[in-house]
């Protein structure tokens, strides 16, 4: 015996979703959202006037209110943590001039094709050229898709399967857990560990240093200090070792900063004697997340060729918007490092009315 569908049951009200997806402003959001999206819309709508937890009279209102508020899940946020360049929250906050080449570079672009010769040239070759122009001590650069992938390579094309000679007081573990040792280790290169958590010295490098060293390796610890009886070794005495230097700075300093005496530089390293010096492009340079690499010539060439840079190679976009860091004026990180403490305070009176 088939059931009688009482005449008010809310089921025989619900729009088809042909019908649906006829209405203006339906069919225009899907000019926007992709049609698996507005199609979950519909059928959510649908289904919520079938259970009457909807009115079938304001179910195309029903199916735009499902459609994603925003193109991404992430959500634009104050920082008002103190922290100018805070890993939850993106680090460095991009320039207008850089998100202007971003937008400029979401399209087609000529990445690594020479529109006067027809021919392929090196990728991203504006950037590249403007970041070497900033770090005039740099006989070469390179950049990947962040910092530590920066050291992974330059580690890798020197040590691999050789060894890296490091100060057991910069075996350090960065953000979300990953240690920095077990990075050098996964590159195929074998640890040879000198010194002590709080002392190292040069002797203690020197007698670690043989046929098999592949290179050294200073990193600075940003992330916590030692105090009291220590002792570590400079980049210019490691230098006279013999062996290539790899020195990570870490925050993508690119030269001395008078408001930063104690914030090692890219520039310093490599007049010290570094071989490749590696950073990071979303910290105090206020770029997009990427790796630098900056050194001799024939290290950052060689880096550049290896197998392992193809797979940590950035993309159109990050190009794009280092080369607007670069070519802009002061970044958003630049002026917050920089702002007057009255101002900042006028601002959060403001801002705790405001909330």
């Amino acid at each position: 015996m088939t059931a009688t569908v009482p005449s008010h049951d809310p089921r025989r009200s619900v729009p088809s979703t042909t019908v649906l997806l006829g209405e203006p402003a339906i069919a225009g959001a899907l000019g926007r959202w992709a049609r698996p999206v507005v199609l979950d819309a519909v059928r959510g709508a649908q289904e919520a006037v079938r259970t009457g937890a909807s009115d079938a009279a304001g179910i195309v209102d029903e199916v735009l209110a499902r459609l994603p508020p925003r193109p991404t899940s992430l959500r634009p946020v104050l920082n008002a943590t103190g922290v100018v360049v805070h890993t939850n929250l993106g680090r460095a906050s991009l320039s207008p001039t850089a998100r202007e080449a971003v937008a400029l570079a979401a399209g087609y672009t000529d990445v690594e094709f020479d529109l006067d010769t027809g021919t392929r040239r090196r990728r991203g070759a504006g950037a590249l050229d403007l970041l070497a122009a900033a770090i005039p001590d740099a006989g070469a650069v390179h950049v990947v898709n962040n910092g530590a992938a920066a050291l992974l390579l330059a580690v890798t094309g020197l040590a691999a399967g050789r060894e890296v000679v490091w100060s057991r007081g910069e075996l350090v573990e960065i953000g979300d857990g990953f240690r920095l040792p077990d990075l050098a280790v996964a590159t195929g290169a074998r640890l040879r560990e000198v010194g002590t958590t709080n002392r190292t010295f040069l002797e203690d490098y020197r007698a670690a240093v043989g046929a098999g060293t592949g290179c050294i390796l200073k990193v600075h610890p940003s992330n916590f200090r030692v105090e009291g009886f220590t002792s570590s070794v400079s980049v210019a005495e490691l230098a006279r070792l013999g062996p290539p230097v790899v020195v990570d700075v870490g925050s993508g300093l690119l030269a001395p900063d008078p408001l930063l005496p104690d914030e090692p530089d890219i520039a310093g390293a490599l007049r010290a004697g570094a071989a490749v010096v590696t950073a990071s492009g979303d910290k105090l340079l206020g770029g997009p997340q990427l790796g630098i690499l900056a050194g001799r010539v024939e290290v950052v060439d060689a880096l550049r060729r290896h197998p392992l840079a193809r797979a940590l190679r950035v993309g159109k976009l990050t190009l794009a918007a280092l080369e607007g860091t670069l070519l802009g004026a002061a970044t958003p990180v630049a002026d917050a490092l920089r702002a007057d403490p009255a101002i900042l305070a006028d601002r959060c009176r403001r801002l705790a009315d405001r909330v």
